[in-house]
């Protein structure tokens, strides 16, 4: 995904502005490549060595970010990679002035968030604090796939701050 070497067996999580990678990963396990190329949206993948084995996208509006696009290579999973990942998009998401992460998950998915601090919300709020990001475009444009998700949140507005 990206032309800097990696020493081999080492797992590593960073951003790339490799599109045309992010896209490829994407494409190759079955999943929708839609935003990858928009401005304001970024990508975090995983490395094993060279290779990714995983990968997560930011789309941030403001003071909101929505991730996307969740996918851990089926041989990597249940190593903390996913977790390790979204811990990585949070970051990015405040870095970019995010106070509330949202996304949409399918149903069974909804005790991995959880876990990592998130709670179900009406999806009405997603939508309208990214209305104009490419995944709420998609759910807008297609009503029965976002009614098939559940739309979950953080509040990262406290994340790097120091509590006296």
């Amino acid at each position: 995904m990206g032309m800097r070497r990696r020493r081999s067996g080492e797992l590593v999580i960073e951003q790339t502005r490799d599109v045309a990678a992010v896209r490829a990963f994407l494409e190759r396990a079955g999943m929708s490549a839609r935003g990858v190329d928009w401005p304001p949206a970024c990508f975090v993948a995983a490395y094993l060595g060279d290779e990714p084995i995983g990968i997560v996208g930011v789309e941030c509006k403001l003071d909101s970010a929505l991730i996307h696009s969740l996918h851990v290579a089926e041989q990597h999973r249940r190593r903390g990679i996913g977790a390790g990942l979204v811990s990585a998009a949070r970051k990015a998401a405040h870095t970019r002035g995010a106070r509330m992460l949202y996304l949409f998950a399918d149903p069974e998915l909804r005790g991995f968030f959880e876990r990592l601090g998130f709670s179900e919300v009406a999806s009405e709020r997603p939508m309208n604090d990214l209305r104009t990001a490419p995944e709420a475009e998609y759910y807008r444009a297609h009503p029965d796939e976002l009614a098939r998700r559940c739309a979950l949140a953080l509040d990262i507005s406290n994340d790097g701050l120091i509590a006296r």
